[in-house]
């Protein structure tokens, strides 16, 4: 995986992205796209994408990023869903109530050893005619996916939880699945959204909180308060997708449609790229600040059989109960997690 990453890297750092592309003509048009935070990792894509269209049409068509200015992290589906912007991304955990199905890909510990692994399989959801129609429901097509790393904890309880039962009563900020996979271990699990948790670790509200690391942490400043990180328990990630509007979606020229797919790779190759780029820079820097709690491999495998298939078995129950193909939808993470990109 490292030397993919590292070619992914190097690729883009030697060959411009509209480089040989003849341009593509078409009228004026402008997008935005909501998004939260600053600029980082996992925003790679959606900055690759604005780059990408604007050279390929020669400025014509223009896609503006809005970062917290466009709506806040639960509100930004509501708002592309009436049609006030063009693209966004979006977390599920933030409101799993809106897209039950979706959640899938939040599950614990699902098989996604690397980055094409986890591409190809949420890919292949994107494309399941439920969660197409999930998403209808909102006025919303799935574009890419975020490819967010595993997730780390940054903690600042004393001492650091060092085996899995000193998790018991520590209040974790830890959305989704991975949130249940914590309250198995007897943590207590909360789901604020990343602008508020800052504050929260800092009034010692929260005793630890997980994010895609490193470089989630590193933008969230937890590792400036926090005095312990998980080097190692790897719970699993979230989705949290590009969308389009579908209206707006449909008045786009097919030529400038076109410059999505062909933009796709290139998004794939500009995140791994980019969240390789944070760990190296941010590893050893949260070296010198927090103590590294590492687990054995009996400790992991402990939390394997308590944090994923009772997790994944009630999640099938709970969604089967709502007319949802869960145990359809788990499989083909399965599934296709096992091809190796066979078809």
């Amino acid at each position: 995986m490292k030397r993919m990453l590292v070619a992914a890297a190097a690729a883009l750092a030697l060959v411009p992205i509209g480089a040989a592309a003849q341009t593509v003509q078409g009228p004026k048009v402008s997008w935005k796209i909501g998004a939260w935070g600053k600029p980082r990792a996992v925003t790679e894509g959606i900055e690759l994408l604005a780059r990408h269209v604007k050279e390929r049409t020669g400025g014509n068509f223009t896609i503006t990023i809005g970062y917290g200015t466009l709506g806040g992290e639960k509100e930004l589906l509501d708002i592309l869903s009436r049609g006030a912007l063009e693209m966004t991304m979006i977390c599920s955990s933030y409101h799993p109530d809106k897209q039950p199905a979706y959640t899938v890909l939040d599950l614990p510990f699902l098989p996604l050893p690397d980055p094409a692994t986890q591409w190809r399989v949420h890919d292949a959801i994107h494309k399941h005619p439920f969660i197409v129609k999930e998403f209808e429901k909102w006025n919303a097509s799935l574009y890419v996916s975020s490819l967010l790393p595993q997730y780390e904890f940054v903690g600042r309880s004393s001492p650091p939880p060092r085996k899995l039962a000193d998790w018991k009563g520590l209040r974790v900020r830890a959305i989704g699945g991975i949130g249940e996979a914590m309250r198995n271990l007897g943590a207590v699990p909360t789901s604020v959204p990343a602008s508020e948790v800052y504050t929260l670790m800092e009034r010692g509200t929260v005793d630890a909180v997980s994010f895609p690391s490193t470089y989630a942490h590193q933008s969230n400043k937890t590792h400036e308060i926090g005095k312990w990180y998980t080097a190692n328990l790897s719970p699993g990630t979230q989705a949290c997708p590009a969308l389009i509007n579908r209206d707006h979606w449909a008045k786009l020229p097919d030529q400038y449609k076109a410059l999505f797919d062909e933009a796709k790779p290139k998004i794939f190759e500009a995140l791994a790229a980019a969240y390789k780029k944070a760990d190296d820079t941010n590893i050893p820097l949260f070296r010198r600040r927090l103590e590294f709690v590492t687990y054995s491999e009996a400790d992991l495998a402990e939390f394997r059989k308590a944090g994923a298939q009772p997790v994944w078995d009630a999640w099938v129950k709970e969604r089967a109960a709502q007319g949802i193909p869960a145990k359809e939808l788990l499989d083909l993470i399965l599934k296709t997690a096992a091809s190796g990109g066979k078809s």
